[in-house]
């Protein structure tokens, strides 16, 4: 990169990255995708999200490594030195493409939730001042964005610690409730598997959509203080939460309530909530899953314009998307993601709701594809490194392996899945398009970059 161009500012503190990579985890997958994944595979779901949790892990633990090898490479960098420019600038749209749908999604959800208070408000400005708000907050420093998106965390967090406690309560008897015996519930209805194995595997690419956004702590790893020291811990910790923070909360909605009277009107959370009969249950809900929904937008703004970032100073993009603030703002790529966001919120208003249904299936495919890529990097780049890590996966190269052919296979899965035949042609057609792109590239530029 050119001396002309600032860099990006190391404003990020733990704590910070920490909450940064449980926002983009903790959103609409779990408060709201949740009722999607009861309804595939009932009570099952658990595993299906443990499993995921488990590749998670895996990934995680990878891309730590690779942190701590290569200091101050982001996910983007890692990849573009384990297989050059052609691979990168897939992998790079291809992420950009994710977060840009997610962000968008998230908007218009947040739109919605505004409504429950402001139901003469139209969707398309509810969603519009939530669309303005958040990209409002990525201008600020980059420390701030952490701050804000701390407490965004923080609230959610304590939601679902809160759901924990008060759900566990019931179902221990310990606060009185309409249900006989809540423990019939994880087997009266079809047994724990109602749909066979067959159910829980389809609740797959919903519960990688909903970890879908852990990578982001290698997004962030070039804005981080001493990213070396602190990575490890925020993994650790994080895989931990997020496993806990799903399947304990899958768990009690199966116990309070059977899995196939969960409905998709409105989120299992709050039809749980007014079990307890608490005043105002809906209210505080609603709050929580409004500030759910913007944070993981937040997120999704910061992964987009950082990942534009780099995809420019790795000659994959244009060198315009280089510029920064006084602050340190990416604010071109900011500005692009903007626009899509704007013009996807129209076009959302427009279109009908099942329209916004398929754009949530085509994360998950990506997200597939790209913690596969995570994976091989790592397989690829371990013989690179000059030093030793003090943080190394387990069981390498089985271990990597392992979580290859898991990905692998979930996503021919789901490819030939008649279910998601409209995500699969757009995840295709995508790939294909930018497969082309980069092939035509090269003839371009002659070399890579």
């Amino acid at each position: 990169m050119g001396k002309s161009h600032q860099d990006l500012k190391k404003g990020l503190l733990p704590r910070h990255v920490q909450f940064i990579a449980l926002a983009g985890m903790i959103g609409t997958g779990i408060f709201k995708g949740s009722s999607d994944t009861l309804s595939m595979a009932g009570p099952s779901v658990a595993l299906a999200y443990l499993l995921g949790g488990l590749l998670l892990f895996i990934v995680m633990t990878a891309l730590a490594e690779m942190a701590i090898a290569f200091p101050n490479l982001n996910v983007q960098n890692l990849v573009h030195k384990a297989f050059g420019h052609r691979v990168s600038f897939i992998v790079g749209y291809l992420y950009w493409i994710n977060w840009a749908i997610v962000t968008i999604v998230e908007i218009l959800a947040a739109g919605s939730f505004l409504q429950f208070w402001f139901s003469s408000v139209p969707l398309w400005l509810s969603s519009l001042i939530c669309a303005i708000f958040i990209i409002g907050i990525n201008l600020f420093q980059v420390k701030y964005y952490g701050e804000i998106e701390f407490w965004f965390a923080g609230i959610k967090i304590v939601a679902l610690t809160a759901f924990i406690i008060l759900g566990s309560c019931i179902l221990f008897g310990f606060i009185p409730s309409p249900i006989d015996n809540p423990w019939n519930n994880y087997t009266a209805h079809g047994g724990f598997f109602p749909n066979g194995i067959g159910g829980m595997l389809s609740a797959f690419l919903i519960v990688m959509f909903s970890y879908g956004g852990a990578e982001l702590i290698g997004v962030a790893v070039t804005e981080t203080k001493d990213a070396q020291k602190v990575l490890p811990k925020v993994i650790k910790g994080t895989v931990g939460r997020v496993i806990l923070f799903y399947i304990l909360p899958i768990l009690i909605i199966c116990g309070l309530m059977p899995w196939n009277k969960v409905t998709g009107a409105e989120s299992p959370f709050v039809q749980v909530f007014s079990l307890t009969g608490l005043p105002g249950a809906g209210h505080i809900m609603n709050f929580v899953l409004l500030t759910a929904v913007l944070s993981a937008a937040n997120s999704g703004i910061y992964a987009t314009s950082r990942t534009l970032y780099s995809m420019a100073q790795n000659g994959e993009a244009p060198k315009k998307l280089l510029k920064v603030t006084k602050n340190g703002i990416p604010i071109i790529g900011i500005i692009i993601t903007s626009i899509f966001i704007f013009i996807g919120v129209f076009l959302a208003y427009l279109t009908p709701e099942q329209i916004i249904g398929y754009m949530m299936t085509i994360p998950g495919f990506t997200i597939l594809l790209i913690w596969t890529v995570i994976c091989l990097s790592q397989l690829k780049l371990r013989r690179q490194y000059t030093s030793k890590p003090f943080f190394q996966v387990r069981g390498f190269p089985y271990t990597t392996i392992l979580g290859v052919m898991a990905l692998s296979v979930i996503f021919i899965f789901f490819i030939f899945n008649k279910n998601n035949w409209i995500g699969s042609t757009v995840c295709l057609l995508i790939l294909v398009v930018l497969t082309i792109l980069a092939l035509l590239r090269k003839k371009q530029n002659g070399s890579p970059v």
